[in-house]
């Protein structure tokens, strides 16, 4: 299964990044890393390039609502997207942000899974738990 990960915006966190790549490589997935400062548009064509079934962004600086907020509108304008899981997961708001307000607006967005500051390892069980029920 393919996967294109990355840090979104203006966010360097270099070394969550490669920790991201790590445990998914070592789950089995193809990895495709963008590495950090990626735009959201440059994610959507990576996914049609690779043809991906998972795009995984991390945001660990807070500011990832600034940078993907435009996820249905992407998405809509490429038909190459059907059946991409859409995952989002880190320290996603600035400040004191709740995981009870911050996982549906991002939801709203476009993103099927949403992980606010949840542990990496679990975040993947997460995401390895929904393709397999999607398969059934």
């Amino acid at each position: 299964m393919k996967v294109v990960t990355g840090v979104v915006g203006n966010d360097i966190h270099v070394v969550a990044n490669r920790l991201i790549d790590i445990s998914l490589q070592a789950r089995g997935f193809e990895v495709f890393n963008l590495g950090v400062n990626t735009y959201l548009e440059e994610f959507i064509d990576a996914v049609i390039e690779t043809n991906a079934d998972v795009l995984l962004i991390s945001s660990l600086n807070g500011e990832a609502e600034g940078w993907c907020r435009e996820l249905n509108i992407l998405k809509s304008k490429y038909e190459d997207l059907d059946g991409v899981v859409f995952m989002l997961g880190g320290n996603l708001s600035v400040g004191e942000g709740n995981e009870a307000e911050i996982v549906p607006r991002f939801k709203n967005y476009g993103f099927d899974l949403v992980f606010h500051q949840v542990d990496l390892n679990t975040g993947l069980d997460e995401l390895e738990k929904y393709l397999k029920e999607r398969e059934n």
